[in-house]
């Protein structure tokens, strides 16, 4: 397999800050890589270095194999880029801008249509496509963001915090479409964001940047597990069998905080001991009001690597938005 987008010792410093402190980075072509942090930690600006919108204080990037600084056209040839900021004209319409941007990449009329009524179902924008953009919500407009990103069919998209504000059926429509276009289309996909659900589903792998450097680097699988075990937490029907729970539970592992009336251990075997959980409770006649199995989250790899929580974990989802198409 071959190299999308790779990185050596980059650094971007902006007068006495440097907001990009030395990353390395390999993304496989085909592949979704996950760029978790906070707002401030070089997300951003890491994003705008590989789609050469600044050029790198020091180090290397190349992405599709061309340099970043060298040879800028080639890499914007052949890459999309949907980011933070939407840029939209508010008196054109949705099929309008598909069409323009088509246009500018050097299609003929007839393909031009076609693209526009495709990328426009693809975003869920079809019937919302001859309003003027001015009458779209938020969502709608990082919808068409996308759309145009796509445009031209790029081997490498970025994604820059591309769910930020979408309600929960828009998100879950975008994560369908990155999914499809990195397994039947083969589309690299470099995708930034502070939500940890959005990189566990989507991520082959998920790089964790903090204060420039990247401290955390793996599939979500292998980080979660490097550093947690599953926690197994049982609350006995009467509150006196306490004691016995946790005699049992003492077999499977070391004792965890739980709920307030509850037993926790941390799984030896992980995931796999809770049906030996299960098994020895029921032998022992216990019956039990509550169990719940809590599998360690990506923000327990950071905050276990920074000290502190990501700002997105627990965040509830966004409120549906007011103008939908």
């Amino acid at each position: 397999m071959g190299v999308g987008i790779e990185a050596e010792g980059v650094v971007r410093e902006f007068k006495a800050v440097r907001a990009v402190d030395g990353i390395d980075l390999v993304v496989a072509d085909g592949e979704i890589y996950g760029f978790l942090g906070p707002n401030g930690a070089g997300k951003s600006t890491t994003v705008h270095i590989l789609t050469t919108l600044l050029p790198p204080t020091a180090g290397t990037a190349r992405v599709a194999g061309f340099d970043v600084v060298r040879e800028g056209p080639q890499v914007r040839g052949v890459i999309g880029a949907a980011l933070q900021d939407v840029a939209v004209d508010p008196l054109l319409t949705g099929r309008e801008h598909v069409q323009l941007q088509a246009a500018l990449h050097g299609m003929g009329r007839t393909d031009r249509r076609r693209r526009a009524d495709e990328l426009l179902e693809r975003v869920g924008l079809t019937r919302a496509a001859g309003r003027k953009v001015k009458t779209y919500s938020g969502g709608m407009k990082r919808r068409l963001d996308l759309a145009l990103a796509l445009v031209h069919s790029p081997r490498i998209l970025f994604l820059d915090e591309p769910t930020t504000g979408l309600d929960p059926q828009s998100r879950s429509a975008l994560w369908e479409e990155v999914g499809r276009l990195a397994k039947e289309e083969g589309v690299t996909v470099f995708l930034t964001t502070q939500y940890l659900e959005e990189a566990d589903v989507l991520s082959d792998r998920v790089g964790i940047i903090d204060q420039g450097r990247i401290v955390a680097e793996g599939t979500p699988a292998a980080l979660k597990a490097e550093i947690a075990r599953p926690t197994v937490e049982v609350v006995p029907a009467d509150p006196e069998r306490r004691a016995a729970v946790a005699r049992i539970l003492e077999r499977f592992g070391e004792p965890a905080t739980g709920a307030p009336g509850a037993v926790a251990v941390k799984l030896e075997l992980g995931d796999a001991g809770l049906a030996e959980v299960v098994r020895a409770l029921d032998s022992e006649g216990v019956e039990v009001e509550n169990l719940q199995l809590h599998a360690p989250t990506l923000d327990d790899v950071f905050l276990q690597k920074t000290g502190r929580h990501l700002e997105g974990a627990d965040e509830p989802a966004p409120e549906p938005e007011v103008v939908e198409a």
